[in-house]
């Protein structure tokens, strides 16, 4: 790994609330057990079913989700950007990999296999109470995103979504996003005319700029007073 992607990795990590509280160090550990890898646009990161579990981190770019549903479909359920962290371990139970992922854009990410959470663990014990963390968010943010999808209409729904997928990565100020309507309208349950036509009220209202596959997000407080409206 170069230096300049370990540095990129060491920032990423110094972010994530799943580490935050923990002792110092947890994030070295991490990077010096896991791997940094490249992908390039289209690459797999994972495949659902896939036997071998354990944690990978988006450093830099943007990886999207699909789940086997009902009729043989791929169905698109989540959007991870730089920042996020994704997975599960044999060690609380469970079975084979949940999704696919695949990068959509060139991504660095950090893979921390099972193997890999085990070695830190023998020394560093703390690993699976971050880890629990973890996958309890990511077990929060699947029953909210239910509920949204059953309780809000397209408007505040969107709105939601957006919010949520630009404080992933702890950052401020405006957040880019690589991410297509289509992509966006898939993962709410909406059409793409919907969210044409509320991204394009969101950008007159100055809380969206939208670009060709990319969306930039310019004022999360106006997107959290749409999505509690």
């Amino acid at each position: 790994m170069s230096s300049s992607d370990l540095e990129l990795a060491r920032r990423t990590l110094s972010r994530a609330g799943w580490l935050a509280g923990e002792a110092p160090g947890l994030a070295d550990a991490l990077l010096q057990h896991g791997s940094l890898v490249r992908y390039a646009t289209g690459q797999w990161a994972q495949a659902e079913g896939d036997p071998d579990t354990g944690l990978f981190v988006v450093v830099e770019g943007a990886v999207q989700m699909y789940c086997q549903a009902p009729g043989d479909r791929e169905v698109l359920v989540g959007h991870a950007e730089a920042g996020a962290a994704i997975g599960q371990t044999m060690r609380f139970g469970g079975g084979p990999r949940l999704v696919t992922a695949i990068c959509v854009a060139p991504s660095l990410l950090l893979l921390v296999p099972d193997a890999a959470l085990e070695r830190i663990g023998r020394s560093r014990p703390d690993i699976w109470r971050a880890v629990a963390s973890l996958v309890y968010a990511q077990l929060r943010t699947a029953i909210r995103l239910a509920a949204e999808l059953a309780a809000l209409p397209p408007r505040q729904r969107l709105a939601s979504r957006l919010r949520m997928l630009a404080r992933t990565g702890g950052g401020r100020g405006p957040v880019t996003l690589h991410l297509s309507q289509h992509a966006l309208a898939e993962m709410i349950g909406v059409t793409r005319k919907t969210v044409n036509l509320q991204l394009s009220a969101f950008a007159r209202a100055g809380l969206v700029e939208i670009g060709y596959g990319r969306l930039t997000i310019r004022d999360v407080a106006g997107l959290d007073r749409v999505a509690e409206g």
